[in-house]
């Protein structure tokens, strides 16, 4: 089951049981699925791109967060950090620094990298292979100390 049909799936259940909030975000990403299909070009909707307009809408939400409790709203704040958790519960499971770390020492060794100046051949490949299981900043924060930066 793809991940749109999953999402409708459980837009139906929410719709049943009269969940609001889980509704209104599902409906938000399969919209934003959707409107990716129409984006112009003949290519089927791939798996990685879906995962892609699930970790724009996390980013989205923890943005949002942030700006929220600055502001001091925090029932706004709470809504938001639901719909990350309804939004997070599509994603893959999350690796641990330590996993993520392991992955990047091989991504190195294969890639014969040495110094940090070997940034840009080791980041691309990390982030494709981490994509959706840490947080990018933690990928590039592994790769910069591997490399002795």
């Amino acid at each position: 089951m793809t991940l749109t049909e999953q999402i409708s799936a459980d837009m139906k259940v929410a719709m049943k049981s009269g969940e609001k909030l889980r509704l209104e975000t599902l409906r938000t990403i399969r919209a934003q699925i959707i409107e990716l299909t129409k984006r112009g070009s003949d290519k089927p909707i791939t798996a990685d791109d879906e995962l892609s307009v699930l970790m724009a809408a996390m980013k989205k939400r923890k943005e949002a967060i942030e700006l929220y409790e600055k502001a001091g709203r925090n029932e706004l704040a709470r809504q938001e950090q639901e719909e990350l958790k309804i939004i997070s519960s599509y994603l893959p499971a999350p690796l641990t620094r330590e996993e993520a770390e392991k992955i990047v020492e091989s991504i190195i060794r294969a890639t014969g990298a040495a110094s940090l100046q070997d940034f840009g051949k080791v980041m691309p490949l990390a982030m494709k292979e981490l994509k959706g299981k840490i947080d990018g900043k933690v990928v590039q924060e592994l790769v910069k100390s591997k490399l002795g930066g």
